[in-house]
């Protein structure tokens, strides 16, 4: 063999039992690209003229329901894409303390995002040496776990020309259990809404937790476009502007949210002939 044949030969060789360079540890058997490679896919145009029905409600998914486990996966919960795309400039959200929050009118600032969750309290607590009481204070940060709700947003409206019944996401908003300097829980707190369609593109290139399968990993787009969650109805667009909530309370109120959701079944139920 020639010298330069036999060179070529032992860098290869050198190469395929990974002698000379040390290959960064793979997590798994297999290098997974499908999530990351992904493109979302553009919804199908809608006249105006083809919707005869529509209907505008307001849901609230509970990550702590059994079937929106995945929401909370400690590796890479939800409320860390979304909220860490904010900070970093990637998603526009939308402040939740004006009237019309979630019509995406008043823009939060990426300063104002960061500083969300993150709360500097004075308490009182005796020094261990001196035994005597001061003040100490006390940094509490966003930790993912306080956030225990999301609300969405979402149309449904027949297509009259592709003759079935759409359900689109309009919005989205994380919802962070409130606490006071001592641990007493105040209630739950808006963080921001975000535009849903602004959103898709970067849940689309995450994956959610599969408990049935780990080679079937879908994404965060996935799951939303397939309604692939447990969530309750809060409000239907209605002339008093109200929640069920303002009118409803306890077991009158889940009944009323299943009225909701009723009827918008029973109205495409009754489109058709059997």
């Amino acid at each position: 063999m020639h010298k330069s044949g036999k060179i070529v030969f032992a860098v290869a060789l050198l190469l395929a039992t990974g002698s000379v360079f040390a290959q960064e540890p793979l997590d798994g058997a297999y290098v997974k690209t499908t999530t990351k490679e992904k493109e979302i896919v553009p919804y199908d145009y809608v006249r105006e003229a083809d919707v005869f029905w529509a209907k505008r409600i307001w849901r609230i998914i509970d990550v702590r329901e059994k079937q929106n486990l995945p929401f909370k996966y400690p590796q890479q919960p939800l409320a860390q894409i979304i909220h860490t795309a904010a900070k970093n400039g990637e998603l526009t959200v939308y402040d939740p303390s004006v009237v019309d929050a979630d019509q995406f009118k008043t823009v939060l600032t990426v300063d104002d995002v960061k500083k969300l969750g993150t709360k500097v309290d004075t308490v009182m607590q005796v020094n261990p040496v001196t035994l005597e009481e001061e003040q100490v204070i006390q940094k509490n940060d966003l930790t993912w776990d306080k956030i225990v709700k999301y609300r969405v947003k979402e149309d449904w409206f027949f297509d009259e020309k592709n003759s079935v019944m759409i359900a689109r996401i309009i919005g989205v908003a994380p919802i962070m259990e409130d606490y006071d300097a001592t641990g007493n829980y105040r209630g739950d707190m808006t963080m921001y809404w975000v535009y849903y369609p602004d959103l898709r593109p970067i849940l689309a290139k995450y994956e959610v937790f599969n408990p049935k399968n780990d080679a079937v990993r879908l994404s965060w787009e996935d799951l939303f476009e397939a309604r692939m969650f447990e969530s309750y109805i809060y409000k239907e667009s209605n002339v008093y502007d109200r929640n069920i909530q303002e009118y409803a309370t306890g077991m009158d109120a889940l009944l009323e949210s299943d009225r909701v959701k009723n009827d918008v079944f029973i109205f495409e139920h009754d489109l058709w002939n059997y």
